[in-house]
């Protein structure tokens, strides 16, 4: 099934039911007002929930109404947890040259995680609010999953089935601001901002075999400006798998019902040392640092600027039939408080 958070002036939205086509929905406050809600009573919600599914999909339910992808909030405008892997380490091999960094081996082994900010995301249609540009903006495309209760100590294999939804992510980057933060010893907080989700959340089984071995096999496609930036698919080059990141987040910790569990950026080498670019005939890459990369090892140094003010990303999935299954991220940059 497939699950959305309208804008309704409350803080967490509400939750609706969304149509396999995103052309309508349908509130279902006697179930669950929020989807936070759903999440927390999650065995109890969701057989109602998917009844609903059913009956919006077969026309026989009333109180209906269009959906409207601009309305969204993210499909968890807040969460208790918000954790962000690295899971395709050719991404991981990449930004590390590029701030002239060797990569450990241990990264082909043992995942990358880092604690984002999870008060405050934004809409999928919702502006990206950046002070200066200076701070070299980027976009992030992403797969993320958002679980149930996670003990502690769970296998990757348990942890598979605890993954209750699946959704995108635009994970906002401030590349000028992670050398001088990561030379701290700390990690990414500044050069963070809040990230965006994709209007709707689904179910793994509502993708069908697209959905495998927790893993996403879908290329996620970007434009940037309205042009086509990348499409690497991203159940490919996908070193951990959603089972092994769940179970690395709670390998000390238990996860509460809500936890957001992201891939990191989806990068795929495609038969080449780290890729390569759409004008070059390639999938292309999912955030601009790639491809900047990709020309300082080329031509010396990169050409392709970071974000302006005004620029434009889109981030979706589609299914075999063209059709759209998470909706689009679709977010312009702008100079925050003007």
């Amino acid at each position: 099934m497939k699950l959305a958070s309208l804008k309704n002036g409350q803080r967490d939205g509400q939750l609706v039911v969304v149509s396999r086509d995103l052309s309508r929905c349908i509130a279902v406050p006697a179930i669950a007002g929020t989807m936070q809600q759903a999440l927390d009573h999650w065995s109890v919600a969701a057989p109602q929930l998917s009844e609903v599914y059913q009956a919006l999909n077969s026309a026989s339910v009333h109180g209906e109404q269009p959906f409207d992808q601009a309305q969204c909030e993210s499909p968890l405008p807040r969460a208790y947890q918000w954790a962000d892997g690295s899971a395709y380490v050719n991404h991981v091999e990449l930004v590390r040259r590029a701030r002239n960094s060797e990569m450990p081996p241990s990264f082909w082994t043992d995942p990358l995680m880092y604690q984002g900010g999870s008060d405050d995301f934004i809409g999928p249609r919702d502006q990206i609010e950046v002070v200066s540009e200076d701070y070299g903006i980027d976009f992030e495309g992403e797969v993320a999953v958002i679980t149930d209760d996670v003990p502690m100590a769970i296998s990757a294999e348990e942890a598979r089935h605890k993954i209750r939804l699946v959704m995108l992510v635009n994970d906002v980057s401030l590349r000028g601001l992670i050398p001088n933060e990561l030379a701290k010893g700390f990690g990414f907080f500044q050069s963070k901002p809040a990230s965006a989700f994709s209007p709707v959340a689904v179910t793994p089984d509502e993708l069908g075999g697209d959905w495998l071995d927790a893993k996403l096999h879908l290329p996620l496609v970007s434009h940037l400006n309205g042009k086509l930036f990348g499409k690497p698919n991203a159940g490919v080059d996908m070193t951990f798998d959603f089972g092994q990141l769940v179970a690395h987040a709670a390998k000390t910790r238990n996860l509460g019902a809500g936890a957001v569990i992201g891939s990191g950026t989806v990068s795929n080498k495609q038969g080449t040392d780290y890729g390569t670019s759409i004008d070059e005939g390639g999938l292309g890459y999912s955030c601009i640092a790639e491809i900047r990369m990709i020309e300082t090892i080329r031509d010396g140094a990169p050409k392709t600027s970071f974000m302006k003010f005004g620029d434009s990303i889109r981030l979706e999935m589609l299914d075999a039939k063209g059709q759209s299954v998470f909706g689009a991220i679709e977010q312009k940059v702008v100079k925050y408080g003007v």
